[in-house]
């Protein structure tokens, strides 16, 4: 074990010392290692990137609060992450050369899969994420902090989007007119979930904010959610940002950066098993929020491609890219997933009705 890590881990409240530390799992933004004490107990050690969540106190202090509420329900301790505490009392340690760390209890007999097996693991993480909502719907959603500001406020991104536009500085813009065009007719639309948001006729509520089956703990034995992870982006929100984002994920029948866009569309199928998982998790749903999650998935989509287009005109700094029109390639498929919402728009919102009624 390096020296480093027994130094942090002598900070927090192991149930004895600790044998062994070794990176574990597969996350591109924090490290994250595999404790093991004296007594075979587990951990999961984790470096927070304080680089792309600048304020780690207001962070943990949301990942806290949302721990402790959802811990009041559960009997199971493997139903809610469990934070391991410093000898101090607090929730994170802030540590030599401004790094922080974390510490969780190990969730045992648990598993964890990087993308689904079948359309039983999509309906799943839709039980596991619609659990999610039901069980803070009750949670004043407006004392969390932004942990990343605007994230899902979609005008905003336009008014970037915009400003990068404008200055072309890679004189990228003239070679993608279409994909400018196609934005630029839905922008209008774009902020329609905002808008009822401020007016009031969306609650807010507390959102994941990455709602991909990766950040579900599925039980070893049932194949059936335990718990929601990666708590990093949980902030208020609105229930169609989660539902939408999973969608535009997990009903697309091609990778995320398919260059043959003729392998890209959404699937109704997997779109039914989503809404019928996350209807019956979360009854508590208003009507409103029921009527607009196809916008949800269509918002969430278009803000993606957006974002992926600015990326692209402004020289590819935010997302990382493996091939050159990398990020081109990702807007495409993301428009074309648009574009094909659009097409089944009447179904998408028939079968809402129809999950709903069941």
């Amino acid at each position: 074990m390096e020296v480093l890590h027994k130094s942090v881990l002598d900070n927090f409240r192991l149930d004895a010392e600790p044998t062994s530390c070794e990176r574990y799992g597969c996350g591109h933004i924090n490290e994250t290692y595999l404790v093991v004490t004296a007594t075979g107990h587990r951990y999961i050690l984790q470096k927070i990137n304080n680089h792309i969540f600048k304020d780690v106190p207001a962070l943990m202090q949301n990942i806290a609060s949302v721990t402790e509420y959802l811990r009041k329900s559960q009997s199971d301790p493997r139903r809610v992450l469990t934070l391991v505490y410093t000898t101090e009392g607090n929730a994170f340690l802030h540590h030599a050369d401004d790094t922080y760390w974390r510490v969780y209890e190990f969730v045992e007999d648990s598993l964890c899969l990087q993308a689904p097996e079948n359309a039983m693991d999509f309906y799943q993480s839709a039980v596991a994420f619609g659990t999610f909502q039901q069980q803070l719907k009750d949670f004043p959603a407006a004392t969390l902090h932004e942990t990343i500001a605007n994230f899902h406020n979609t005008p905003d991104r336009y008014r970037i989007f915009h400003e990068v536009l404008e200055a072309d500085v890679m004189g990228r813009a003239a070679e993608v007119r279409d994909e400018i065009a196609f934005v630029l007719a839905r922008e209008k639309e774009a902020g329609t979930l905002v808008a009822m948001q401020k007016a009031g006729q969306l609650p807010l509520r507390v959102t994941h904010n990455d709602t991909k089956l990766n950040n579900v703990m599925l039980d070893a034995a049932e194949r059936t959610p335990l718990c929601v992870i990666d708590l990093d982006t949980v902030m208020p929100g609105l229930s169609s940002y989660d539902f939408g984002d999973s969608i535009r994920f997990g009903a697309a029948t091609a990778a995320e950066d398919e260059k043959d866009l003729s392998k890209v569309t959404m699937s109704l199928e997997l779109f039914r098993t989503f809404t019928r998982g996350f209807l019956k998790a979360c009854p508590g749903l208003t009507e409103q929020e029921k009527k607009m999650l196809p916008m949800g998935a269509k918002t969430m989509t278009l803000e993606c491609g957006l974002r992926f287009l600015t990326d692209y005109l402004d020289g590819d700094h935010y997302f990382a890219v493996h091939r050159e029109g990398h990020n081109l390639d990702r807007c495409r498929t993301q428009f074309k997933l648009v574009a094909d919402m659009e097409s089944k728009w009447e179904e998408m919102a028939r079968i809402v009705e129809e999950e709903q009624a069941n």
